[in-house]
């Protein structure tokens, strides 16, 4: 029998769902990464899938997700673009509409949480300094990081985003918590090797 290691996407699905729904899943999603987006419903609608398989893809996709987060739990420091998209690469490849979150830090950098705030339709979400600061004071922050996704896969900052975040560093500046980072998560390409985007790195942060 063939190992694990060396068994592709579509042997795996096998072993959660038959080889024929596997064969289905992959041809209309295209990877993992879509299917990972589908939703417990939208999985039931694809013949051979109950309600029994696509709990088990579902909660495969959520062990996954949590592995990830177990290996942060030492509290990493969040001090450069990379760490900080590290943190929030797995949670955010499952998201198929955008969500806003919080990255809560304290004096040494070091993540105290992950917050997630809002999220929206396909391509927009609306907050609120008072919802980002909010949650900041409670996890008693001294700095944070905001982020969000881009489900396109282009994480390329919108108007919106970057008057957003001009809006948060003016608004933390008042409640001395330092917003240190805006970052959008995507999809790297052949073209766009990098799979997020840093406004500070872009320049937004400075007058």
């Amino acid at each position: 029998m063939q190992s694990f290691e060396q068994a592709d996407n579509t042997q795996l699905l096998s072993r959660l769902a038959g080889k024929p729904v596997a064969e289905s899943l992959m041809q209309r999603y295209g990877g993992l990464t879509n299917l990972a987006q589908a939703s417990f419903d939208e999985l039931q609608q694809v013949k051979g899938i109950g309600q029994s398989k696509a709990a088990a893809i579902k909660s495969a996709f959520l062990l996954a997700q949590r592995l990830t987060q177990e290996t942060h739990r030492e509290s990493p420091v969040l001090d450069n673009p990379g760490r900080i998209a590290d943190v929030l690469r797995e949670p955010n490849r499952l998201y198929a509409v955008e969500h806003f979150q919080v990255l809560c830090l304290n004096t040494r950098r070091r993540l105290i949480a992950v917050e997630n705030i809002g999220q929206g339709i396909l391509d927009q979400v609306l907050v609120h300094a008072r919802e980002v600061f909010a949650v900041a004071i409670a996890k008693r922050a001294s700095a944070i990081v905001i982020a969000h996704n881009h489900p396109g896969g282009d994480p390329t900052p919108s108007e919106a985003d970057i008057r957003v975040t001009r809006e948060l560093i003016r608004a933390g500046q008042l409640l001395k918590i330092e917003v240190l980072d805006h970052v959008i998560m995507g999809r790297s390409t052949t073209e766009r090797p990098k799979d997020y985007t840093s406004l500070r790195e872009l320049g937004y942060f400075y007058a």
